[in-house]
């Protein structure tokens, strides 16, 4: 795996006890929050060459012409944005606005809904590949497996905590729809068809709430270290304003400018696999502002947990051997939390792991 400065590194563990920053009232950056390797960074918007960024994908044009622009968006960037999503750009607001309001609470309150230190998904805390990085980064995080309502009676015990499930769930219920139809027109783009959907034709979520505060040294901090997702695919909205970049295939980051009413689509590790190979999973990071307040809602989809995904068979037959062997996303996210970058390697089909 890539090493240099700003990729992903080797898996090693680091403990951070249950360090929580009160982001709002740090007038500078900690030594628990400044990377050290990050002289890249104020020139990272323009590491590529001038007019250089992710596609866009048009779903309101013909189908053919989608199928193309997905296939060379996925072959060549691993992500684009999608424009004609149908998803209403007031919900995409309202979805902004809950998340602001979460994140507003003081720390001590979100952390009545602290995600457990063991087991269980939901809830909020700190990113989760922060234990693979020795400084912590600048961002917040609230992750929704389910029901939110629980953890908003939590947060608002003498408020209305219907107000923010309500617009979860209607968010949630869009990106289905939304990442279901980008998948079957991802896999008809590789040539395949509806007889050829495997573990997609059912899939679930989970949704994860960022938020990236206004930073007193953006130089010396990371908002989100570089990584990929363990995902089939994730759907992200992103507040207007620049924060997230991808790993073009040069090596060159690449920020993806905030586009009004588009989503961005990322190809997660789980496709990757399911493709063979053809489309790659996408390295991305998150960096932060000196003064605006970066908020992200990422849908991060895959496939039933009891689902064993693999190398779809007409792919297999095209490309004359399976790149990767089966595995289940509880299983793939299990092998992530020790191996991280170096995941999908340890499921090429001539690797042995001591799971």
């Amino acid at each position: 795996m890539p090493t240099a400065a700003g990729q992903i590194q080797p898996p090693r563990q680091y403990h951070h006890g249950t360090h929580h920053l009160d982001f709002e009232s740090a007038i500078e950056v900690p030594d628990s929050h400044a990377w050290p390797d990050l002289d890249d960074l104020p020139s990272a918007a323009a590491a590529a060459s001038p007019g250089t960024s992710v596609p866009v994908v048009d779903l309101s044009v013909s189908v053919d012409a989608v199928l193309g622009q997905l296939a060379s968006a996925c072959a060549a960037w691993g992500a684009f944005q999608v424009t004609g999503h149908g998803v209403p750009p007031g919900l995409l607001l309202r979805a902004e606005a809950a998340s602001r309001r979460l994140f507003a609470l003081p720390t001590s309150h979100k952390l009545r809904a602290a995600r457990p230190a063991e087991g269980g998904a939901s809830g909020y805390g700190t990113a989760r590949i922060s234990c693979f990085f020795p400084k912590l980064m600048w961002s917040e995080g609230f992750t929704i497996a389910g029901s939110p309502l629980e953890h908003a009676r939590t947060l608002w015990p003498a408020g209305d905590p219907f107000a923010f499930c309500d617009v979860i769930e209607e968010y949630s219920a869009h990106m289905q729809r939304l990442a279901r139809k980008l998948l079957r027109l991802m896999l008809f783009s590789l040539g395949l068809d509806d007889d050829d959907l495997g573990p997609i034709h059912d899939t679930t979520a989970v949704l994860h709430l960022n938020s990236y505060p206004a930073c007193p040294d953006p130089n010396r901090a990371m908002g989100l270290a570089p990584h990929t997702d363990s995902t089939l695919l994730t759907l992200l909205y992103q507040s207007d304003s620049s924060g997230l970049q991808v790993l073009e295939q040069s090596n060159r980051w690449v920020t993806v400018p905030p586009m009004s009413g588009a989503l961005i689509v990322n190809v997660g590790d789980l496709f990757q696999i399911l493709s063979n190979g053809r489309y790659k999973s996408v390295v991305h990071r998150a960096v932060v502002d000196r003064s605006r307040h970066r908020i992200s809602v990422a849908y991060m989809c895959g496939p039933q947990k009891d689902a064993k995904v693999s190398p779809l068979e007409k792919l297999v037959e095209a490309q004359g051997r399976a790149a990767y062997r089966a595995v289940t996303w509880p299983e793939y996210l299990n092998l992530k939390g020790k191996l991280f970058g170096m995941t999908l390697e340890s499921c090429q089909e001539d690797m042995l792991v001591d799971e």
